[in-house]
């Protein structure tokens, strides 16, 4: 993956991700915000990981996996809500891998 497409995954996750706390009734700034600081902290390395590993289930499965677990601990600790924190982190990183997914999947049919 080059630097662009990395950028532009990263872009399109913040703001779905963003999207998705706003659907969820997120309306608190500092958890909006930090939605934007753990993307960037964990989307990158993934990318990263993924494209080093290689474009296999197992591996992108275990990365996503490690992602949610590392998001709903960041959350948790805006939130002080472990609940809260483990659906934002499961609903943001499903939807927005889903999207992308399907993304791929109308690139190749193209």
């Amino acid at each position: 993956m080059d630097t662009d497409e990395l950028l532009l995954a990263l872009i399109f996750t913040i703001i779905i991700e963003y999207i998705v706390l706003r659907c969820l009734g997120e309306r608190r700034q500092k958890i909006l915000l930090s939605s934007v600081v753990i993307n960037l902290l964990t989307n990158v390395p993934l990318n990263f990981y993924i494209d080093a590993a290689g474009y296999t289930l197992p591996h992108i499965i275990m990365g996503e996996v490690a992602v949610v677990i590392i998001e709903a601990l960041w959350y948790w600790l805006f939130t002080r809500d472990l609940k809260r924190s483990a659906v934002y982190s499961f609903l943001c990183n499903a939807i927005s891998f889903l999207i992308g997914l399907l993304w791929a999947i109308i690139i190749e049919w193209i």
